[in-house]
């Protein structure tokens, strides 16, 4: 039963159809073929879908949409370019600087593309060339998904039950992204160096700083205000994602003064059609999740590796690439839905750390979304700059080696993931 579904799914991923098609057919072929009702898919994906946490999902993602609309998304970049200076490649720098601000509002890796894409895409293509300027882009909003709050973590966190909460994960995150952060500036500047790129932005000015964060104090607030109270226990990741619509409203409406109330149709209807993706994606995963329980996958899975090794580490090896394999032809939250209850029972069999083994599952899969055949950003990157996937992948590789150079360090660095939550108690 589940060789017929995953071979239709995979047959009609290659095809190029929409994942949650794809997922569907494959359901109802896999419990048609088990001779099993069919009813039992609207259960199990009306199940997979009510869920409280989930409703962070759409709330982080309308507010990631308020604050482009409204402005935060200017100054951010404000800061961004007075902290840089003037600089060979400085506008390179300041993407990526934007980048992480923006991370720390929309918690997806695709609204950070996009709103980076139609906002700095003209300017570095202009400064620099367009190959470059996508492949930029696409590699700085890889780091909405690993910077707090991060959709993709509020979704493993569901998957994994009580192993892993929200709030450690969103912890552990946090270095990560900074030092991943860093890890590109520092390949831009050879970049730019060796390409003869020309420098951008003004020299650094005390008062200009001081400037642009009194204009950006209340924007770079709202995270600290939203996963801090995540962290703290204050309230719950939920209700802290209705909190940052209600503080991204309050910015829009008041303090840039950008938002009009025409404009809420408009952003409504664009975070309900990312929601609603999402949830479909999750839906019908969860279909294929069933099929692997009711045919005893993770016990045939835990029983191969331990025919393969005891050795937690080399499970560990195994167990990223497969998952690196699985985010070429698989979107992330229907990967998280599908392998989430697969591997996370395992890592704690093989006595790995839960919360560690689930920021390394987290990073693996993000960088999915950047590889071919059916990375969803380098689509997303295609259709802002009009280039073709070729072009934009040969642009991009040299960052999907970066990234996966840094799952390593995670995956043998442990502290580099778990100091913060330590501390912080988790």
């Amino acid at each position: 039963m589940i060789e017929i579904a995953i071979g239709i799914f995979v047959l009609l991923a290659l095809l190029g159809m929409p994942l949650a098609f794809a997922i569907g057919v494959a359901s109802l072929a896999g419990l048609w073929y088990g001779d099993m009702s069919l009813s039992i898919l609207p259960e199990r994906m009306l199940y997979a879908v009510d869920s409280f946490p989930l409703m962070a999902i759409p709330f982080f993602i309308l507010a990631g949409e308020l604050m482009v609309v409204g402005g935060a998304m200017a100054r951010i970049i404000s800061l961004a370019n007075s902290l840089i200076g003037r600089v060979r490649g400085g506008l390179a720098h300041v993407t990526i600087l934007s980048s992480m601000g923006l991370s720390a509002v929309s918690g997806t890796a695709i609204a950070t593309a996009s709103a980076l894409g139609s906002t700095l895409v003209p300017s570095l293509s202009e400064a620099y060339d367009k190959k470059f300027a996508a492949g930029l882009v696409i590699a700085s909003a890889n780091l909405g998904p690993i910077i707090p709050p991060s959709a993709g973590m509020i979704v493993y966190a569901i998957m994994a039950g009580p192993s892993v909460s929200v709030s450690a994960l969103f912890l552990s995150g946090v270095l990560p992204g900074i030092l991943l952060a860093f890890i590109l500036m520092c390949y831009v500047s050879w970049v730019a160096w060796r390409r003869g790129y020309p420098f951008t932005g003004e020299p650094i000015s005390l008062k200009r700083i001081l400037r642009e964060l009194r204009r950006g104090l209340i924007i770079v607030l709202m995270p600290i205000i939203v996963v801090g109270g995540i962290i703290s226990g204050a309230f719950t990741a939920t209700e802290g994602s209705a909190i940052a619509v209600l503080y991204a409203l309050f910015i829009g409406f008041a303090v840039t003064r950008e938002l009009k109330i025409k404009d809420i149709p408009g952003v409504l209807l664009r975070a309900a059609i990312t929601t609603s993706i999402v949830g479909a994606l999750i839906a019908f995963a969860s279909t294929i999740t069933f099929l692997f329980t009711i045919e005893l996958i993770p016990q045939a899975l835990s029983e191969w590796l331990r025919a393969v090794t005891d050795n937690k580490y080399l499970m560990l090896v195994i167990v990223m690439i497969i998952l690196a394999c699985v985010g070429m032809f698989i979107e992330a939250n229907a990967a998280f839905i599908m392998l989430v209850p697969l591997f996370a029972p395992l890592a704690i069999e093989y006595g790995l750390d839960p919360l560690h083994f689930a920021l390394l599952f987290v990073l693996n899969i993000v960088i999915g979304s950047i590889t071919p055949p059916i990375g969803v950003l380098l689509f997303v990157m295609s259709g802002i700059t009009r280039l073709s996937i070729g072009k934009i992948v040969s642009a991009v590789w040299p960052y999907v080696i970066i990234q996966f150079g840094f799952l390593s360090i995670c995956m043998f660095w442990p502290a580099l993931v778990l100091t913060l939550p330590r501390l912080f108690g988790f």
